[in-house]
């Protein structure tokens, strides 16, 4: 069967990362290829977290500047209208909350992408240590046999077949070929050593995957949690939730630009490997595993020879010879030394076994099943992983634009609160409109009922003759103002109380108002007229 593989094939953002600029904290251009171990390469991720957080303090300065310039140039209270203002901070508000929203959308796809990623990695990971504890305990399962228990038998046997020296050089010639199985067995690799560091690194993999992704999502969970108690206080217009939630807003602003800091130089440092992982894994297996076996597993191409193939082919002739040799002893020598039969089942036993490991050994060296595991290792990192990196920087840059956008409209919301409390604190005290000196006359009854201005009531009696007493008006209750004001749409103000008994409406009043007062006037005129007549 021909022998098919699945080349790999970096993806274009891999190549797009990888020309990323790479220069050290000197401000000198680094070659681009992976080097981890590299003081310069380490400084070209460190410069690129560098980039990020002068973007912070580029973000923090103009924050600063505005919120300068918001507090230094300050309008007269005339020129200020709350319509326009109120409406920024509206759109405000709402534009931060969507891209809050659709930022935390992305970033929670990009950490599940990044999470599977790895996760494909540590899995191919153990499946590649799992094949090499296999080959590991394969060879030293049959060492140990050819050592120890062949090593017995033969013992036995020749003291058995002591008379007979044609048996006894038989058996000379099977631990010769013992001898000949275990050097073959040892001219493999050590796959003990390679199978601790993947091991190593695979649970080390484990762990801080772990942690960053539960990181990001607590992450995630603020940003979102901030946004909608910022919109709460811009509804409620609570000056506390405001100042609090400002101040985790520049907290997550910072959090924001360090999360794109670290991703971008992840990314970037990923790419690099991805552009060319076989001159990595190569120069890292170096000393441990000859060039030529890490080709074979990289590559596992039909036109590469298989390197185990000598040694595996002279360890079936050798078990092939030993069991021939034991057949004819079992057939030849058993009528003869009786004895004997006990040692030599024992011995095919024992070459039985050995056949069937190395039949399992043979399937565990072949290619195919350790290039599966790399080519699946390369798809999650490079693939998934870094596509999950890119939507995670995404995510970060949505994030601090959002909060930008918060933390410019909160500072104008708490200016629009403070603006209507000293508005409001500046009504006038003796004013009868005014919903205070109402809330007094209801609690004083000698001031609960007051004269018009027009009734022109004195002690003169000509005055008293000649006009007769407006009729009082009395204050309505709380209660009463506050229906009027809930019935003319508009807010417990003084300006907007009818103003009952005066010769002309205030030209604020609105169609249903005036009307509402034109009918309260011409009762009033009715009510007079048949008093006057009476």
């Amino acid at each position: 069967m021909s022998l098919t593989r699945v080349d790999y094939i970096a993806p274009w953002w891999t190549y797009w990362l990888h020309n990323f600029p790479h220069i050290n904290l000197r401000f000198q251009p680094i070659d681009k290829s992976f080097q981890p171990e590299d003081e310069n390469y380490q400084q070209s991720l460190i410069f690129l977290g560098c980039v990020a957080a002068a973007g912070l303090g580029l973000n923090l300065l103009c924050l600063a500047v505005y919120l300068s310039f918001l507090c230094c140039c300050r309008k007269d209270e005339e020129e200020e209208t709350k319509k326009p203002n109120s409406c920024c901070v509206t759109w405000s508000a709402v534009t931060a909350g969507l891209i809050t929203c659709i930022s935390v959308g992305v970033g929670f796809y990009g950490n599940s992408e990044t999470n599977d990623g790895v996760y494909q990695l540590t899995y191919s990971l153990y499946n590649a240590n799992h094949t090499l504890g296999g080959v590991d305990s394969l060879v030293t399962g049959t060492m140990g046999n050819m050592r120890t228990g062949l090593h017995q038998h033969l013992a036995r046997l020749d003291e058995i077949f002591a008379t007979r020296g044609d048996y006894v050089q038989t058996l000379q010639f099977m631990q010769q070929m013992a001898d000949n199985v275990i050097k073959q067995l040892l001219g493999l690799p050590d796959w003990d050593e390679a199978k601790v560091d993947l091991a190593t690194i695979a649970d080390q993999t484990a762990n801080i995957e772990y942690y960053r992704w539960l990181t990001y999502l607590l992450l995630l969970i603020l940003d979102l949690v901030i946004c909608l108690l910022a919109c709460l206080g811009l509804a409620k217009q609570s000056r506390w939730l405001l100042t609090t939630m400002m101040v985790f807003g520049v907290l997550t602003l910072i959090l924001s630009w360090t999360s794109l800091g670290a991703d971008l130089a992840a990314a970037v440092g990923t790419s690099d490997f991805c552009v060319s992982p076989d001159k990595y894994v190569m120069g890292q297996t170096k000393g441990i595993i000859t060039a030529d076996i890490v080709h074979y597993y990289i590559y596992c191409n039909q036109t590469l020879s298989n390197p185990f193939q000598q040694p595996l082919t002279i360890f079936q002739r050798s078990l092939t010879t030993m069991q021939i040799q034991i057949q004819g002893l079992l057939q030849f020598a058993v009528p003869l030394f009786p004895t004997a039969e006990r040692d030599l089942l024992g011995i095919q036993h024992l070459l039985n076994s050995s056949e069937a490991s190395l039949h399992q050994l043979t399937a565990l060296l072949d290619c195919r099943g350790l290039n599966k595991d790399y080519l699946d290792a390369m798809v999650g990192v490079c693939y998934d992983g870094v596509e999950g990196v890119l939507y995670l920087c995404l995510f970060s840059i949505l994030a601090a634009c959002a909060f930008t956008v918060m933390l410019c409209a909160i500072p104008r919301a708490l200016r629009q609160i403070a603006s209507r409390e000293r508005d409001y604190d500046d009504i006038d005290e003796e004013d009868p409109f005014n919903p205070r000196a109402r809330r007094i006359g209801s609690q004083n009854p000698n001031h609960a009922n007051m004269h018009s201005f027009c009734s022109y009531s004195s002690s003169m009696g000509s005055q008293n003759s000649l006009h007769p007493p407006a009729p009082a008006v009395s204050n309505p209750p709380m209660s009463e103002y506050m229906n009027q004001t809930a019935l003319f749409g508009g807010n417990p103000r003084y300006e907007n109380v009818p103003l009952i008994g005066r010769g002309s409406p205030p030209p604020s009043y609105s169609p249903t108002m005036r009307a509402t007062y034109l009918s309260m006037t011409e009762e009033q005129s009715r009510h007079f007229g048949s008093d006057f007549q009476a």
